[in-house]
């Protein structure tokens, strides 16, 4: 990502509007994690000529909306950090590296998850099964996020974790 400079200087941390977007689609990401599988319940009963209770049908509608919310939310971010640029790594070597293929990882998860779940619904089920792989690997890589903000705030003893609550950190 490009690291625009403000007054000849490098940017030390992320906007206010990046830090927001972060954390949006990151409590969004947990709530289809906390009760996606409605949506899956619902096509289930729906598909068996089972009735489909208000509250199913209500929280399946929410996985929906909310994984649309998600993709146009991620497209703003990549847009934002384009227009913006990020501020450069704090780690070195290995640390960079692995933090670069993580959210990589996370931008491939955060498109591809809600555009399968999307798939399954107009084009065919069989791509439910690939939308359902990413629920593990969501939990996977927002634990080594996780892991990885509180290795730079505990042990590398850096603003790496700061940079993602305090804009301009």
């Amino acid at each position: 990502m490009a690291q625009v400079q403000t007054n000849g200087h490098p940017r030390r941390g992320y906007s206010g509007s990046q830090i927001l977007l972060h954390w949006l689609i990151a409590a969004l990401v947990l709530f289809q994690l906390i009760f996606g599988e409605s949506m899956g319940e619902a096509m289930e009963e729906a598909a068996e000529g089972k009735l489909v209770s208000a509250a199913e049908q209500f929280m399946a509608e929410a996985h929906y909306w909310v994984g649309i919310a998600i993709l146009a939310l991620v497209a703003l971010r990549v847009l934002l950090m384009a227009r913006r640029g990020a501020p450069a790594p704090l780690g070195h070597g290995w640390s960079v590296i692995a933090a670069r293929i993580v959210h990589g990882i996370f931008y491939l998860l955060l498109v591809a998850v809600p555009a399968t779940g999307l798939l399954a619904i107009y084009v065919s089920e069989d791509f439910g099964e690939i939308h359902e792989i990413g629920k593990p690997l969501f939990i996977a890589f927002i634990v080594i996020h996780a892991l990885g903000a509180l290795a730079h705030h505990f042990l590398f003893r850096d603003n790496t974790l700061k940079r993602m609550l305090v804009p301009g950190a």
